[in-house]
């Protein structure tokens, strides 16, 4: 147990992201979320509004106008997300910081999709730059779909309006928070006769300005929940099939190089899924396993990643629908099993890189989901264990720990003393003896980056590991 070394966490062949939350669904915590699919994401998505020169502000819109008649689900006067509560005078205890720091400490980067309105001035945005600042490598993911008509900064601003918007937000978040990279989700090149991106002449300066470029495209979506029920004798939902999809998503990548004069930035689908309630649960699964064939195969390697809408989701969109008798529950559907497989693959899954032999104490350095410095402790099965457990004593029972064994994750919060590694051998069974590695790495254990750690505590959170934890294997039951 005492033979560890460096190792370094680097990015997956595609990056995997999930969405938690939405309009159409709570926020489900993380520790959850890491025992239903076995590992972190790259990053969670979160989704929030902010129309802080409102007069109903800060009340959900569904709150703020509960009396008012609906038939769409953007029809409220501002978008129907939870609101931000940041901003000028903002509370940074609140949401989305609290999920915010959940997500950081599970091992994982934070997408903050936020809608917002176009009107407010700069000091609203250097307030949300500095609300950002401590969380590391984050994405602000800024009124996505801008191409559209359904959100309400949309109906607020023309499309010229909010592409400069766009600009104007990015330059204030780097200067106030160049951590955050910006992601710009616009049109997408889906007209047949043509290879231009839609409004693309508006957008070009905000293509770009950003660093991550992204198109939202469903396989399937019924657009008319919660008000329609999808059936054949009505028309708000869509199917697509997926090579139609990629083919989109690859046609506007190759124009958005063309019309930004050569840049190659990441591109992802910032929201994928197809909805249950237009293809049914098993088609969904078939669906999705299919999709992600398509990315792996492809060896152009030009698809950046994906993030799938959503883990929980009062429709069917979601890994687990939420159960009507409770909404702390979520009713598993088929697509788990099948995006369960697709984020255990290889391909999908960040790599570990071995390094040189190390020796205690070692300072772990936490960049990211795709950019950290660990240890590996190398340990000996004798056969497939009965018990695999490690505890935490010392100075060791207060550190924030994410760890990989068997190709299965475990957290370990402060304060937690024992950890049991025996769920990554329940469906991986060892056949024979075998040595296997313990990967642990150190995020922030309170979520936020440390300005006390000097230059750079914004991109880097170092934790120093002074002990390794006690392991304990046993390969037969203690008693018969």
């Amino acid at each position: 147990m005492e033979n560890i070394k460096n190792i370094k966490l680097t990015p997956a062949g595609c990056a995997v992201d999930l969405s938690d939350g939405s309009e159409r669904g709570l926020y489900v915590g993380q520790d959850y979320i890491l025992r239903k699919l076995g590992r972190p994401h790259r990053a969670v998505n979160i989704m929030y509004c902010y129309y802080p020169l409102d007069e109903t502000w800060p009340k959900r819109a569904q709150d703020a106008y509960k009396d008012m008649e609906v038939g769409f689900a953007w029809d409220y006067p501002y978008d129907n997300y939870f609101p931000y509560l940041g901003g000028i005078n903002g509370n940074a205890e609140g949401e989305p910081f609290t999920c915010m720091r959940d997500i950081r400490r599970h091992g994982q980067d934070v997408i903050l999709t936020l809608t917002c309105d176009p009107k407010i001035s700069d000091e609203h945005m250097i307030g949300i730059a500095k609300d950002l600042k401590p969380f590391g490598r984050m994405m602000l993911r800024l009124n996505h779909e801008c191409t559209g008509s359904w959100f309400s900064f949309n109906k607020r601003a023309s499309y010229k309006e909010i592409a400069d918007f766009f600009v104007r937000f990015h330059k204030i978040m780097k200067k106030y928070a160049p951590n955050v990279s910006m992601i710009l989700c616009a049109g997408a090149a889906d007209d047949k006769k043509s290879e231009k991106i839609e409004m693309e002449e508006l957008f070009t300066e905000a293509f770009k300005a950003t660093e991550i470029w992204s198109i939202d495209k469903y396989i399937a979506l019924n657009w008319g929940w919660p008000y329609e029920v999808a059936e054949k004798d009505n028309n708000k939902h869509l199917r697509n099939s997926g090579n139609s999809v990629y083919e989109v998503a690859q046609k506007t990548f190759d124009r958005l190089v063309k019309l930004t004069n050569g840049q190659k930035k990441p591109i992802v689908m910032s929201e994928l899924n197809a909805d249950g309630d237009v293809t049914g649960p098993y088609s969904q699964a078939n669906i999705m396993r299919n999709f992600a064939r398509l990315i792996k195969n492809d060896k152009g390697r030009w698809f950046s990643g994906f993030c799938f809408y959503q883990f929980r989701d009062d429709g069917r969109l979601g890994l687990e629908i939420t159960d009507p008798n409770n909404s702390e529950v979520g009713i598993e559907q088929p697509v788990m099993s099948a995006y369960r497989d697709i984020i255990h693959d290889d391909f999908f899954k960040p790599k570990f890189k071995e390094g040189k032999k190390a020796k205690l104490p070692v300072m772990l350095r936490w960049g990211g989901s795709e950019d950290a410095d660990g240890i590996s402790m190398e340990l000996d099965f004798e056969a497939d264990p009965v018990f695999a457990e490690a505890n935490f004593e010392g100075e060791l029972e207060n550190a924030n720990l994410m760890m990989e064994i068997n190709g299965t994750w475990f957290y370990k919060a402060p304060g937690v003393k024992f950890v049991d590694f025996m769920p990554a051998f329940f469906n991986k069974r060892l056949k024979g003896p075998k040595k296997l590695n313990l990967n642990i790495f150190a995020p922030p254990a309170t979520g936020e980056n440390d300005p006390k750690q000097g230059k750079g505590w914004d991109l880097d959170y170092y934790y120093e590991l002074k002990e390794l934890p006690d392991i304990r294997l046993r390969f037969e039951p203690i008693c018969r």
